[in-house]
């Protein structure tokens, strides 16, 4: 019925009569001072709210924008908050985007997506006191499947997924009609518009929707599929001075080669206004929302955006930790909380998140780009973690005393899960090899390894460090005995070891642990021949009979003779690290011209397998599709097309290949056939968050791999996995994403027996983002250690859980109350026990805003340790205060 009366207005067009039904509009503001605002905006906006008492205006200002305003305008902003101040849905003004640094969301981590909105409304409340977050839009793709928890339990209720006018960088999925639920992984839910499934995208173009401007097809076809009240969107740029994007009887302002009439009557909206009085209020379908179903593309590989998402990244991995050592402190030794610097530190990482950071990168103001300001941002955020973490880690020292022989060293561990690891402690000047203790004396086999910056030298030895918390150590000046030099003290307890490196006689390098045997043939341009896991039956990981080599460089170097291999030039191959913990190979090959340095690291005990990459460019050279094939096509892009970029491949011996990809607080199973596209019009979310993992179709075992940066991924129809590391050449907005410089990154393989949540990749991945954290002062000898009573305090663990298969997203101080929250990755949604070492005076369930959910009880078990009881679904996450912790 629906298609037969869309066929028939279709074939009617303008001759039918419609006029006696209304469509409505979602018209408003993008923007901000670190965008295009302009100083006359604030009371251009005023002025033609009062000009035009049917418009209604829906806000996505930048946060931070108003303090500027305020100082430069203050008559124009006092207006504002005066038009502002009605925040009924009868109201016309809303603020439907509040996140302080407007990120695209999918692309960065879980915790900075809270931190988002946490900050922007307390900036917002700051200038709005009664303002009201009801709807969440963007004029941007900016959406992530795990929205529906995080807004929910910020008191949002309603979302559009749409963004009509501005789909360069992608577009959600068309799908159903007037409302849906719109389901997130773990099940939660929210009233959202989608893009309809007859809202097409705009003919000869590359940015827009036909909902854009309510046009007449647009909202024809809304109609004939049963919509009763069509809605259309335009979040204008701040600086545009069209005022109402809709004026009646004229045509679309946008797009002179493309003008299509606005339908009338059209009416004007906020989002809130619209889903709760003008719309049919309460979905009939249930859209359990795929990561997947956000289709987006920016330009992956390009050498501005790789830096970009990995400053990004590291900072984002940095404050955590950060917090977490500094809640630690505060707890264990009192120290102030250091709000006022975490809240700048956090203000400055979010901004580096905002989405044009990631879209426009050379886009420039005042001579400075937006890849100028994230450099600039990040640094700051850096700058002021590493300060509170040498503040906080400098709380647990040991005084210093007259003795320069022992010094300890505390091992912090900021995850959930007790975690055995390898660590390292600078040796200091004129010591000859080190002894390492742990808190009973006991002796800690060791290895002398070099720093990787100022050939500073270091002593490695494994850590055991219990959950969220700390386990002390003691490192000692040998005697002066030749034999104690960078040897172990005692065996090492592992299945196979020590670690071993050898060259062999047809010229391959051997690594050996007691997980893995890999072997790296340099006649072969240092690719991977063989990678077996000696724990897994001597399971074989790599496809030794298909054409590409696992761990080859390829890509299309189109003016230097199209696809170049790393495998055309052998490599040369030297064994940094030879045990009996670490191993390090490096090796020095070609990619076309240009000469790189991989190191691989192996580490006894440690299933990660790490990879450091450095490509030394010569020149700026074009690698990606030809940009002549795709000339004349408007829609076609060559950065599209990952096969063509510079990839590092990864053939695996595994049948009936699946792909399993995390997103921000959500692991999906890929539903994609393949992941190459090329144009505009067929784009498929090929991001890789942190890691994707390839399983056989049975789900015995897997490869994963893990990317220091948000980049993309390649797979599909005898296509291996593939990390995207290199693009050169015409971008968005017809750009020039040039090679400038050198190339760096890291990535990370961990070959793995059953599925993703079996094998606990998230974790593992987790543990990858928060490295055990690392603190020596100067000690006590052996006698007074005792005396003092050291082995007491050796060890401390704020927060335990009954499994392993929870993480710790966050660990803050709230006034005197500590404040956890916990992601539910791989486990299940049965009541587990979380054990706390703090004494409070009660545990309190909490949402987003700090709003009281639900009181935890309190119990003890007979040893005396504290628990509350917890559950949460698969992909939940969960914030718990506990009441004045000391």
């Amino acid at each position: 019925m629906k298609k037969g009366f869309l066929i028939a207005c279709l074939a009617l067009g303008g001759a039918m009569d419609l006029s006696a039904q209304q469509a409505y509009f979602i018209d408003g503001y993008h923007g901000g001072i670190y965008g295009h605002i302009p100083p006359w905006q604030t009371r251009f906006m005023v002025d033609e709210l009062s000009q035009f008492p049917d418009w209604k205006i829906n806000l996505e200002l930048e946060p931070e924008s108003w303090d500027t305003i305020e100082v430069r305008d203050k008559a124009a902003y006092d207006d504002f908050v005066k038009a502002f101040a009605n925040q009924s849905s009868s109201g016309r003004i809303e603020y439907i985007n509040p996140a302080y640094g407007q990120s695209y969301m999918y692309n960065i981590s879980g915790e900075s997506i809270i931190r988002q909105f946490y900050y922007g409304m307390r900036k917002l409340r700051a200038h709005f006191p009664n303002a009201v977050f009801t709807t969440y839009s963007s004029e941007e793709p900016c959406f992530t499947s795990a929205l529906p928890q995080i807004l929910r339990s910020y008191g949002f209720k309603y979302a559009s997924l749409k963004n009509p006018n501005t789909c360069w960088g992608g577009y959600t999925r068309a799908y159903g009609g007037e409302l849906v639920n719109w389901i997130g992984p773990d099940g939660s839910s929210l009233v959202a518009v989608p893009r309809y499934a007859v809202e097409a995208l705009k003919p000869k173009s590359t940015w827009e929707t036909i909902a854009s401007n309510n046009s007449i097809a647009y909202v024809t076809r809304a109609f004939g599929y049963g919509i009763r009240h069509p809605v259309g969107m335009c979040l204008q740029d701040a600086g545009w001075a069209n005022g109402p994007w809709i004026k009646e009887g004229a045509s679309t302002p946008a797009d002179s080669a493309n003008v299509s009439k606005s339908y009338s009557p059209t009416v004007f909206e906020t989002w809130r206004g619209y889903i709760e009085h003008r719309s049919v209020r309460i979905p009939d379908v249930n859209w359990r929302f795929s990561q997947e179903d956000v289709l987006t593309s920016l330009v992956w590989g390009g050498q501005v955006l790789q830096r970009i998402a990995r400053q990004v990244r590291a900072a984002e991995n940095k404050i955590v930790i950060t917090e977490k050592l500094a809640a630690m402190a505060t707890l264990d030794k009192s120290a102030p909380w250091p709000e006022t610097s975490l809240d700048e530190a956090w203000r400055t990482l979010l901004l580096s998140q905002h989405h044009d950071c990631w879209i426009v990168p050379y886009n420039m103001r005042s001579g400075i780009t937006w890849a100028d300001n994230v450099a600039r941002w990040t640094g700051n955020t850096n700058r002021r973690c590493e300060s509170i973490r040498e503040q906080s880690m400098a709380v647990f020292a040991t005084p210093a005393l007259v003795s320069q022989e022992e010094f300890t060293i505390r091992v912090f561990n900021t995850t959930a899960g007790e975690r055995d690891e390898c660590v390292s402690v600078p040796l200091p000047v004129g010591w000859d090899g080190a002894i390492v203790m742990d808190s009973h004396h006991h002796v800690i086999s060791g290895q002398e390894v070099m720093a990787d910056t100022a050939h500073r030298r270091e002593w490695l030895f494994p850590a055991a460090v219990p959950s969220m918390g700390y386990a002390t150590y003691f490192l000692r000046r040998p005697p002066p005995i030749k034999e104690h030099v960078g040897a172990p003290h005692h065996p090492l307890e592992t299945g196979k070891g020590p670690a071993r490196a050898s060259l062999q006689k047809d010229g391959t390098c051997q690594l050996e642990t007691d997980l893995y045997r890999l072997i790296i043939d340099p006649a072969k341009g240092g690719a991977i021949e063989s990678l077996i896991a000696r724990q897994m039956g001597d399971r074989e990981f790599v496809d030794q009979a298909g054409a590409r080599h696992f761990g080859e460089l390829r890509g299309n170097f189109y003016s230097q003779g199209g696809f170049r291999s790393s495998t055309e030039t052998p490599a040369h191959i030297t064994i940094l690290e030879n045990g009996p913990l670490r191993v390090k190979a490096e090796i020095r090959g070609m990619i076309a011209d240009a000469p790189f340095i991989e190191t691989l690291t192996l580490v006894e005990g440690q299933r990660r397998m790490d990879i450091h990459l450095e490509i030394d460019w010569t020149h700026n050279t074009g690698i990606g599709e030809d940009p002549d094939e795709v000339k004349g096509h408007p829609l076609e892009k060559a950065f599209y097309n990952d096969s063509f970029k510079l990839q590092a491949l990864f053939p695996a011996n595994l049948n009936e290949q699946k792909i399993y990809k995390n997103a921000p607080y959500d692991v999906l199973q890929s539903r994609l056939a393949n992941t190459f596209f090329n144009s505009w019009d067929s784009i498929k979310n090929v991001v890789l968050l942190n890691w994707v993992d390839v399983a056989d179709g049975s789900g015995r075992y897997g490869l994963a791999l893990l990317s220091d940066h948000t980049t993309s991924y390649s797979h599909g129809g005898g296509y291996p996995l593939a990390l995207t590391i290199q693009y050169s050449g015409a971008g968005l907005f017809y750009r020039d994403y040039a090679i400038d410089g050198p190339s760096e990154l890291n990535y990370a393989l961990i070959p793995h027996k059953g599925r993703w949540d079996e094998a606990g990749i998230s974790t593992e991945g987790t543990h990858w983002n928060e490295p055990l954290q690392v603190g020596i002062s100067k000690g006590p000898d052996e006698a007074s250690s005792r005396s003092k009573g050291f082995v007491g305090i050796s060890s401390r663990s704020v927060i335990q859980l009954d499994q392993s298969h929870w993480e710790i997203s966050s660990m803050t101080f709230s006034g005197p109350d500590l404040c956890v929250r916990l992601f539910n990755a791989e486990g299940d949604d049965d009541v587990h026990r979380l054990y706390f070492t703090c004494k409070v005076n009660s545990v309190m369930l909490v949402n987003l805003s700090g709003q009281p959910i639900q009181r935890l009880p309190v119990e003890r078990e007979p040893s005396g340790r504290s628990y509350t009881r917890l559950s949460m679904p698969r992909f939940g996450i969960r914030t718990l205060r506990f009441i004045h912790a000391r």
